[in-house]
């Protein structure tokens, strides 16, 4: 089978697709022939060790999972005596944030790991792009209490959180405005956006109008520039640590801040998030965006794009 292996930490030129032999499930593993899987922005933490934090989780001098990837959609091929959840030939998805070495065309996954048998409204591409980015949208949302006559801006709705955001509010009822670049303002649109604002020709920041919520899905503004646009008691969150990692410390403090505030959502249970992704899939009221699609061999190029920090929705590695 063809992996892709690093031993160190570092950019994407130190991944290398190698040839490996088939693992073998324990008694409460799936052994998974994945279909589709992605490269998002938990596994560029995970390759290059950044931010330090990561490490604690992920091994401190060097990476614990030699082969890389966090997300997959696949078939069940052979599984261990005590799973009784699965069958062989089920098809499945899952995502675990530090890593699960899904980057391989096949894999051995735990059973307690967030793993659900695939909707069948959904192919393996669209399973594998719901999970990573839908999973911090879901804990964006559950940070604040909404109402039904909230304004609320997303900044980055074409990105993997910030599209899945835009559509779990909308499924929930909100007026949302988007911002995006000018390519894709029929996309969000179509998804449902309110308001569209082009950001390579206006600066949501200089609006002429005020949010209850700002969700800076890209973590590419500050709690000081979108002030001026949140209400009196107003929230500003992001996907982000910030430039000098002052949003955890802001939200820390903002219980003694007078009116503006920040929170900063830190996911937990990813068994959580997914049930909500999976029962939305089910009833087609959510649809993961798609960027490009690269071969298993091209990794390294899949992840030196989303690096840069330009993608649109997911970038998936397909097996078929």
């Amino acid at each position: 089978m063809k992996a892709a292996v690093r031993q160190n930490y570092g950019p994407p030129g130190v991944l290398h697709v190698k040839v490996l032999q088939i693992p073998v499930p324990k008694k409460n593993e799936v052994l998974i022939k994945v279909k589709a899987t992605t490269v998002n922005r938990s596994d560029c933490g995970v390759l290059t060790g950044k931010p330090w934090a990561i490490r604690l989780f992920t091994g401190i001098i060097k990476p614990r999972l030699k082969v890389t990837g966090s997300d997959f959609s696949g078939l069940v091929v052979a599984k261990g005596d005590d799973v009784n959840e699965f069958n062989i030939s089920d098809e499945v998805y899952g995502f675990f944030d530090q890593g699960i070495g899904s980057h391989a065309s096949y894999f051995c996954v735990s059973t307690k790991r967030a793993i659900l048998k695939k909707p069948t409204n959904i192919t393996h591409e669209q399973a594998a792009a719901s999970l990573e980015g839908a999973h911090y949208a879901f804990y964006f949302l559950e940070k604040v209490v909404l109402k039904k006559d909230d304004k609320i801006l997303i900044n980055g709705g074409t990105g993997a959180i910030g599209s899945a955001v835009l559509q779990f509010l909308k499924y929930k009822g909100f007026h949302v405005t988007v911002t995006c670049d000018t390519s894709y303002v029929p996309v969000l649109r179509s998804m449902g956006a309110d308001k569209v604002i082009d950001y390579t020709l206006e600066d949501f920041t200089k609006l002429d109008e005020q949010f209850d919520f700002i969700f800076d899905a890209v973590g590419k503004s500050t709690f000081g520039k979108c002030k001026p646009i949140l209400k009196h008691h107003g929230i500003y969150i992001s996907s982000e640590l910030g430039p000098y990692w002052q949003n955890p410390l802001l939200a820390l403090i903002s219980p003694f801040m007078r009116n503006k505030k920040v929170k900063f959502a830190f996911p937990f249970s990813i068994q959580r998030s997914m049930a909500f992704i999976n029962e939305l899939v089910e009833k087609d009221q959510f649809i993961p965006l798609i960027d490009r699609r690269y071969r298993i061999d091209e990794i390294a190029t899949a992840f030196e794009y989303v690096m840069t920090g330009q993608k649109k929705g997911n970038v998936i590695i397909s097996f078929s």
